[in-house]
């Protein structure tokens, strides 16, 4: 059996198995029609699901289609552009490449076959992927899977479907849509239970060993995919993991860079390439101070960890604010608004909105003079004027 018969084997294995009956709503909007197409996201965001159930969907024969996990053993004696060529020669459609960034010349293998064979490609990789063949960039239609929303959560629970909300639908009309909430479920339990494991669709496998899917999820995106893209030291895991710790175990943190770097034993030229490569796998997330020029990219003003559910699985006790934030952040900027850390509130949204986060007794002391400003206040069900229960962040996407 020749090496393409051997990935076919394999592939029509993946073809036979199971897939959830939710669909996330990424599947809905990708333009499948293009010719490359990379679906990019976190360890365990569903990529291999949301590939899987593509596959089968399609009127296609287990012949025409190929998928292949790219760090699977058997492709270290072979590369992505080999075989695509065999795949084509012998009627191939359409060629699926999971985990594509374990291949460390990918993007060439890509531009050659869209300059010279007839297949589509879909790929997936790690949220730290960058193209850099400014060709390929141009022709590859790329989109970001991100974590499940609590929207999508609840869904999952219950199988009742909500719709998405605008940020403005919120911010004016938050009320009626708490109200059409709470007519069908108690919101309060599902944000719970969202915050402890609620992120990652392997939850439904077994959420008993959800903490340790995630945490072996975290260990190989830095161990594995940072290390690969950003040629990192292997022995500086240990500086890098240091940051996690600190950030785990802190009130919403607000760094001083000198101090950080000395703390994890680096230079703070070195820290920045730390923390931009955490950011991008999606293992932290970085929150600009409201300013302008050098001082954005240079200094962030807020870190946290990306999710509530990394905060569970690398503290024994984590902040409640931290986490809150933490949650809004993450629901905004997964939603394509744009925020900045406030000295007033916590953060600014595309340069209008003022938002301050915190528990139901939270006051507008802070914000109280500021022009649309808002709290979003946790364990509320339903808000007042411009209190606003901050579970409907949640429904943003």
């Amino acid at each position: 059996m020749n090496l393409l018969e051997t990935f076919k084997e394999y592939s029509s294995l993946f073809l036979a198995k199971k897939t959830p009956t939710f669909k996330r709503d990424l599947l809905k909007q990708i333009k499948f029609k293009n010719r490359i197409i990379g679906i990019i996201g976190a360890k365990g965001v569903g990529k291999t699901t949301l590939l899987l159930q593509h596959m089968k969907e399609l009127n296609l024969s287990s012949d025409e289609m190929l998928y292949i996990s790219v760090d699977h053993p058997l492709m270290s004696s072979t590369t992505i552009l080999d075989i695509a060529k065999e795949f084509a020669s012998y009627g191939g459609k359409l060629l699926i490449l999971d985990e594509i960034h374990a291949q460390d010349n990918f993007a060439q293998d890509l531009k050659t076959i869209w300059d010279f064979l007839e297949i589509k490609v879909i790929f997936s990789g790690s949220s730290a992927l960058h193209l850099d063949n400014a060709d390929l960039s141009r022709r590859v239609l790329r989109y970001t899977l991100p974590t499940l929303s609590f929207r999508e959560f609840i869904q999952m629970q219950t199988n009742i479907e909500f719709p998405i909300l605008g940020l403005e639908d919120i911010l004016t009309n938050h009320t009626e849509y708490s109200q059409n909430i709470l007519n069908k479920i108690k919101p309060l339990k599902y944000f719970k239970e969202y915050f402890e494991y609620g992120y990652y669709p392997f939850y439904l496998e077994d959420d008993e060993s959800s903490k340790m899917k995630l945490l072996e999820a975290i260990n190989k995106t830095i161990e594995i995919d940072l290390l690969k893209i950003y040629n990192i030291d292997s022995k500086k895991l240990r500086n890098i993991k240091k940051i996690l710790t600190m950030l785990c175990s802190s009130v919403p943190y607000k760094p001083n860079i000198t101090t950080l770097a000395s703390s994890v034993e680096v230079d703070p030229k070195t820290l920045y390439i730390y923390l931009d490569a955490l950011q991008k796998g999606k293992i932290i997330r970085m929150i600009a101070p409201n300013a302008r020029g050098e001082a954005i990219i240079k200094k962030p003003e807020k870190i946290y960890l990306d999710n509530p559910n990394m905060f569970k699985v690398l503290c024994n006790q984590a902040d409640i604010g931290t986490l809150r934030e933490s949650f809004i952040s993450g629901a905004l900027q997964n939603s394509a608004y744009s925020i900045t850390a406030s000295k007033q509130g916590d953060f600014i949204v595309d340069k209008k909105y003022t938002i301050e986060v915190g528990g139901k007794n939270k006051t507008f002391k802070q914000i109280k003079d500021l022009e649309n400003s808002y709290v979003a206040a946790d364990d509320i069900e339903i808000g007042n004027g411009a209190k606003i229960p901050l579970y409907l962040f949640g429904f943003l996407y």
